[in-house]
């Protein structure tokens, strides 16, 4: 069992998470789209997911070229208004800027994005946890997605538990959250801390942060899993986009509003 796990690390070690997009191309075959969206010979954009769900289609970066990334990014926010690519690089961003002039990149989780909508209200209540720095590319993604959703961020950074008075010192600002986001590499542990301090959900994300035991934050994953604090759900390792995604969704039902 450990050593099937062990071979399969070993290959996502090969592939990081945070890679950058290669110039190769991965051919979708064509289909037509009942729901509108334009149909080429590499993707189908779905134009009606900004309708069924609050938000367009994102775009993952990673395995894609940059004349793909930049064309599929020019016809997203010209549909909606605002774009997201993830797990991108900087060639693609000055590609994407090209067509987007105010678009923006966020260097350490290689976040591109643009947004010309200008809204009155933002919804309230979402903290971002980060337990070290070498988790902020995850949480930076997170922090990043919830902000698109319109919703109002507060980031906590490097309250891990081996400084457990770190957490406890930022108590006020996760005790009054809609949805907490907790960001953890190592021994995963901070998400049941977190959680049995306060009463909002806590989206558990492990990373890949860690040394050989870690398994690349399969050890941080299964520790959160295993969580003996109630409220702890847990996305994939270093999925920081699920987790804004998902509290940014919370945030919204609960339809906690402050004026901007």
């Amino acid at each position: 069992m450990i050593s099937r796990i062990t071979q399969s690390v070993a290959i996502s070690y090969s592939n990081s998470a945070f890679e950058g997009s290669r110039d190769t191309d991965n051919p979708l075959i064509p289909d037509s789209n009942s729901l509108g969206g334009p149909t080429r010979n590499f993707a189908t954009i779905d134009a009606d997911r900004l309708r069924r769900t609050g938000f367009p289609e994102v775009i993952l970066g990673s395995g894609k070229s940059i004349p793909q990334i930049s064309q599929l990014a020019a016809e997203i926010y010209a549909e909606a208004g605002f774009v997201l690519v993830t797990r991108s690089n900087r060639a693609s961003f000055v590609a994407v800027q090209d067509a987007i002039p105010n678009a923006k990149f966020v260097e350490s989780c290689g976040a591109i994005w643009a947004d010309q909508r200008r809204p009155s209200v933002l919804y309230d209540g979402i903290a971002v946890v980060c337990a070290g720095t070498a988790d902020l590319p995850v949480a930076d993604e997170a922090a990043l997605v919830a902000e698109l959703m319109q919703c109002r961020v507060v980031r906590v950074n490097d309250v891990g538990i081996a400084g457990i008075h770190r957490l406890l010192n930022r108590r006020a600002d996760i005790e009054d959250a809609t949805a907490i986001v907790v960001v953890a590499g190592m021994d995963g542990a901070l998400p049941a801390a977190v959680a049995g301090l306060v009463a909002a959900p806590v989206i558990a994300v492990p990373t890949s942060t860690g040394y050989g035991t870690g398994l690349g934050g399969y050890a941080a994953m299964l520790t959160m899993l295993n969580s003996c604090a109630a409220g702890v759900s847990v996305v994939n390792i270093d999925a920081g986009f699920s987790a804004g995604y998902q509290a940014g969704t919370i945030a919204k039902l609960a339809g906690r509003v402050v004026r901007i």
